[in-house]
């Protein structure tokens, strides 16, 4: 194969072994010499390696070697030249968070599939939502709220029973984790040039964090998010499996479910 390649994997059992069977089939490079990077391990390996590694503008082709693996391609020994020559490319925004916490820290880091703002007490989370200076929700009383991307919103999001938004929709959802009150509230899809501001309405007695992905902060106060479109992270899928396809039949699956 001609590409040169730097290949990152989780140490398990699974990533190791195929590992070995990949290095009698590429060509391995150093990172600045590689044209594409492929990530062995789950889909939280992924979201680390991408964050890690983004900056060096290459495309990202991930081997599932974890669980569900929905970011990721299955691997086939026969056909993984073949799959990964023929391959095509996604491109995914991430979105920018800001925290302002309660001790007046600020923080940021970006998420591929959500933010989640979560309590952080055995107290529920009382929070407004804001877009564009427009009022979302005044006073959401629940165990918290989810910003998720197109990619990521057939992963928490939909567990909390968000929407499921097709991969060039151009939207954000905005999906409430248990509300209590006002307890219809199922959320809303809005616009990925909407800036969205979450405060803690009661953050002494209520206490909140916000997690970008899996980077936690606690005590959080204000935050916002925003799709960060200076960031873009490209991703290779098989043909036969891309992340279009992908999403599409976890749409079917939810409406027959």
């Amino acid at each position: 194969m001609k590409d040169k390649i730097y290949l990152v994997f989780d140490k398990t059992k699974s990533s190791l072994k195929i590992k070995s069977l990949l290095l009698k089939k590429i060509n391995a490079s150093t990172l600045k010499k590689s044209s594409i990077i492929i990530v062995l391990g789950g889909d939280g390996f992924m979201l680390q390696t991408l964050k890690r590694l983004y900056k060096f503008k290459k495309p990202f082709y991930g081997i599932n070697s974890g669980n569900y693996g929905f970011l990721m391609n299955k691997f086939s020994n026969k056909n993984f030249l073949n799959n990964l020559k023929n391959s095509t490319s996604v491109k995914i925004n991430p979105l920018q968070m800001r925290v302002a916490t309660k001790n007046k820290l600020v923080k940021k880091s970006i998420a591929i599939n959500e933010v989640s703002i979560l309590r952080q007490s055995k107290q529920a989370s009382s929070i407004s939502i804001l877009t564009d200076k427009k009022n979302i929700i005044k006073k959401l009383i629940s165990d918290g709220v989810l910003v998720s991307t197109p990619a990521g919103s057939t992963a928490y999001n939909l567990s909390a029973h968000g929407p499921i938004l097709n991969l060039d929709s151009k939207k954000l959802t905005i999906t409430p984790i248990s509300p209590f009150r006002p307890r219809r509230w199922r959320g809303t899809i809005v616009s990925d040039k909407s800036k969205i501001i979450i405060k803690n309405l009661d953050p002494n007695k209520r206490p909140i964090s916000a997690v970008a992905d899996n980077f936690e902060v606690r005590n959080a106060k204000i935050i916002t998010i925003q799709a960060n479109k200076n960031i873009i992270f490209h991703l290779l899928y098989d043909k036969k499996n891309s992340l279009h396809k992908k999403i599409k039949i976890e749409q079917l699956r939810k409406e027959t479910s």
